[in-house]
């Protein structure tokens, strides 16, 4: 059986606002529906351990998709949402992957975290898969490997782009815009030519995807790799 780790925000809001923020639940589910079944074990934490709050606009009619409705409508997904464990009592050796979900939440909570950045390195180093989706690739922003290089320097990657983000109407809240820093990480950043549609960057072990639309997609190439 393998065994994916999948860490979650605990921001609730945009930083000092009142701007409610949080995981964009169909970023989870997708990827989590795809490996929910007998030949994976999925373990969900987030950065504060307990509950893990979901950004409303990702549950609006418009965002509301059937797979996303149906986990949002099961009490027992819900309650591991609701009940889960901090990164802190994770062990990453144990995990053949670690997926980072996305939601503006992460942006706050994600780039700094030693436990997130020890983490990519035990998955990466031990031969895991480390993947990400969305703003969910902000998690790798700040991590340096054992010679001081940042993880994502020379990688081929995307994330949230500016376009997306100004469409999304969260530039003026956002404390960094991920596609720049990327760039300044001298990540190979790459991004589709029309914004919100599927689209996933493969490097080695590490895989990306661009936006809310993109999960299902990094999960298939994850099934790829793990065979």
């Amino acid at each position: 059986m393998k065994k994916i780790m999948v860490v979650n925000t605990s921001s609730t809001q945009f930083g000092e606002s009142d701007k409610p923020t949080g995981l964009w639940l169909g970023e989870l589910v997708h990827f989590y529906d795809y490996f929910n079944t007998d030949d994976y074990q999925i373990d969900l934490f987030n950065i504060k351990g307990g509950n893990t709050p979901i950004d409303p606009v990702s549950l609006n009619t418009f965002m509301l998709d059937r797979v996303t409705k149906k986990y949002y409508k099961d009490e027992h997904f819900m309650g591991l949402l609701k009940n889960s464990k901090s990164i802190d009592y994770a062990n990453p050796s144990e995990y053949d992957v670690i997926y980072f979900t996305g939601g503006h939440g992460v942006m706050f909570d994600f780039p700094d975290n030693p436990r997130i950045h020890s983490a990519v390195n035990e998955v990466y180093n031990h031969g895991g898969i480390v993947a990400a989706v969305c703003h969910g690739i902000a998690a790798l922003l700040n991590v340096k490997n054992e010679s001081g290089r940042f993880f994502v320097d020379n990688k081929q990657i995307t994330g949230f782009s500016n376009t997306e983000e100004v469409l999304a109407n969260r530039k003026n809240n956002v404390p960094f815009m991920l596609e720049n820093q990327l760039k300044k990480r001298e990540a190979n950043y790459s991004k589709s030519k029309i914004p919100f549609r599927p689209y996933v960057k493969v490097d080695n072990r590490l895989v990306t995807g661009q936006n809310p639309q993109s999960p299902k997609q990094v999960a298939q190439v994850v099934t790829k790799l793990l065979s």
